[in-house]
């Protein structure tokens, strides 16, 4: 059961609720393209996920136990730059924001085929074959 518990699967996991708000931030974006005053939804989680593994990384004590803590712990944030890029003060820029969920959506395809792939390694060991 090491699998369902390891850092690979609690990645997965993490990647996957984080892949979900920022699609949910952008769908927001792009429903609001045309309201004044709007300024767009920002989601991050990558760099500051990336800060915190190398410095667990350079740890020398019970390096996979910080990975673990880091991965449980790490939240994503949500922030609204205060950019205009309109004169209405609309921060969206529809283009862009549709550039980027499909680049999302490829993402979230990419994280639930993997687990998809764990799973059904998974359902083959079980069921003995």
């Amino acid at each position: 059961m090491d699998f369902l518990t390891s850092n690979s699967m609690l990645m997965l996991e993490r990647s996957k609720d984080f892949l979900w708000t920022k699609q949910a931030a952008l769908l927001d974006n792009i429903a609001n393209v045309e309201t004044p005053n709007y300024k767009a939804k920002v989601v991050t989680f990558e760099e500051s996920l990336r800060e915190k593994l190398l410095s667990a990384a350079n740890s020398t004590k019970g390096a996979r136990q910080n990975v673990r803590q880091i991965l449980e712990t790490s939240e994503f944030g949500v922030f609204e730059p205060q950019e205009a890029k309109r004169m209405d003060d609309n921060g969206i820029d529809a283009t862009e924001q549709m550039i980027e969920m499909v680049r999302n959506s490829y993402q979230q395809q990419y994280v639930f085929s993997a687990l998809n792939k764990s799973y059904s390694i998974l359902r083959m060991a079980v069921r003995g074959q």
